[in-house]
């Protein structure tokens, strides 16, 4: 559908409804990364050089039949958008914050439903990714799997027999798969118990990051958990090791929710109704706002004290509210109280319609 209308529409296709683990599991990321061989790291080199690996990937992409069977993928130059609409790509999740680091160097090929970017001059040459709705992630180690495939057979990956595929970073060598989930864990955030749960995830090997991967913060009560290493372990075996952890964060999740509900059912009544109504009728919002009352909102709905309203129509309102989406449809600057008032009209509209 072209990067154009990617950025200016808040919907994309890991946000489809009746995913599996739904009510929790927001989303399945398998990421792979490459490097081609002859060529520095990306933070290594110099402008030709980076030209020279994202024509490429371009070459592959368009030449490679099992990546035309895997759908149209567009190569999108990052310095041919603006700041806003590369900060959009951020926002719906399908670039990291790392590739608007020097975007003249960097480019993204997504696939028309955006289930598929490949970010190419990241922390590696290439950046493979898939993302689905819900707990899906062999279906995405699938889809990723034979868009790798087939770019390997254009492409002259670094490859070690020892070390396997090499990358930038030493943790993402072997195989270079990182599989994660995104999750949202209101229940466990207020009965106290996710600083704990969260502590010995990490003493096994796994890791929990904020809403945007590496170095950002949880907004709304959404986790991603993701392994740590992939030197050592297959594919089959890190998303299986992924998979288990998930289920038993999916069980204490559901347990914090049942226990609320037996013990505090009339507290947590009037927390998801309060955030309803001022989503419903505030004329400001921040931010942080939006995404702590939307997080409840949707608590509410999982759990059915409210009816009328899809989690997926929830999930599009945290891209909908963000600051970049916001500019774009202003077409503008902003001041941060007409944001505030714009955030609270879209929220208002978006959930009037029933």
């Amino acid at each position: 559908m072209g990067i154009k209308k990617t950025v200016n529409s808040a919907r994309s296709g890991w946000m489809g409804a009746g995913a599996p683990e739904g009510d929790i599991v927001v989303s399945s990321r398998i990421r792979i990364a490459r490097n081609l061989h002859g060529y520095s790291f990306p933070h290594l080199l110099d402008r030709e050089k980076a030209e020279q690996v994202i024509h490429a990937v371009q070459l592959a992409l368009e030449n490679g039949e099992l990546v035309k069977q895997a759908g149209i993928l567009e190569m999108n130059r990052m310095a041919e958008l603006s700041p806003v609409e590369r900060q959009i790509l951020v926002e719906k999740h399908l670039i990291s914050p790392n590739l608007l680091e020097e975007h003249e160097k960097k480019a993204v090929a997504l696939r028309d439903d955006e289930l598929v970017s490949i970010m190419v001059n990241e922390e590696d040459h290439l950046r493979i990714q898939c993302l689905l709705p819900g707990l899906q992630l062999e279906k995405a180690w699938e889809m990723a799997d034979k868009i790798d495939d087939g770019l390997e057979k254009t492409l002259d990956y670094a490859f070690s027999s020892k070390y396997g595929y090499l990358t930038a970073c030493p943790t993402n060598a072997g195989t270079g798969l990182r599989a994660s989930v995104m999750l949202h864990l209101p229940g466990l955030v207020l009965v106290d118990q996710i600083r704990g749960v969260l502590a010995s995830i990490s003493k096994l090997g796994f890791t929990v990051r904020g809403l945007y991967g590496e170095g950002t913060e949880a907004l709304g009560n959404l986790f991603q958990l993701s392994n740590q290493v992939t030197l050592g372990h297959s594919e089959e075996e890190i998303i299986s090791s992924l998979n288990s952890i998930t289920g038993q964060l999916l069980a204490r999740e559901r347990e914090a929710r049942k226990a609320l509900l037996q013990q505090r059912r009339e507290q947590l009544a009037d927390r998801v109704g309060r955030s309803y109504g001022t989503l419903m009728h505030a004329h400001m919002m921040s931010s942080e706002e939006a995404m702590r009352r939307i997080s409840d909102v949707r608590l509410g709905v999982d759990l059915q004290m409210i009816t009328g309203i899809a989690p997926e129509q929830l999930t599009e309102l945290m891209v909908m509210t963000r600051p970049a989406y916001l500019l774009k449809q202003a077409q503008g600057d902003l001041s941060p109280a007409q944001r505030d008032n714009m955030r609270a009209n879209i929220i208002r509209s978006k959930l009037n319609q029933r």
